[in-house]
């Protein structure tokens, strides 16, 4: 096992996790949870399942970091756990959106290509095994 440290793709991995997701989630909260109130439980329980979907990639982030040996296992359930949230969202009415009719195929189609990509990464990628021995 190398535990030289995260580097490369594997970093920006732990960026999106530790950075992006969690700021994500802020943005888009702050724009619907004025809406609970209309929209119902439902909304607020999209909302709450989103909070543990991206703490759980929070956790998969300092895993990561921390070359901790299950931290790909737990990369790649975060990854599959938000996929399905993201398309819960994108095929079920909800959480609100503005997207105009007929582009919600390529939102689905833009987000499954995204996890799947990430996915693939920490299947195949020699830096993951190098440095997780996985």
């Amino acid at each position: 096992m190398d535990r030289s440290g995260v580097r490369g793709w594997l970093a920006i991995l732990v960026l999106l996790l530790l950075v992006w997701q969690p700021i994500n989630l802020g943005l888009i909260a702050s724009a619907v949870v004025d809406r609970i109130a209309i929209r119902g439980p439902s909304l607020a329980f999209v909302l709450l399942l989103r909070l543990l979907v991206t703490a759980f990639g929070i956790a998969a982030g300092i895993a990561l970091l921390g070359v901790r040996p299950y931290a790909v296992a737990m990369a790649k359930a975060s990854l599959v756990t938000s996929a399905a949230v993201d398309l819960f969202v994108y095929l079920t009415p909800y959480f609100p959106n503005n997207r105009l009719p007929g582009d919600t195929p390529w939102y689905v189609a833009g987000s499954l290509a995204y996890y799947i990509i990430w996915l693939m990464y920490l299947v195949r990628s020699r830096r993951v095994r190098n440095t997780f021995g996985a």
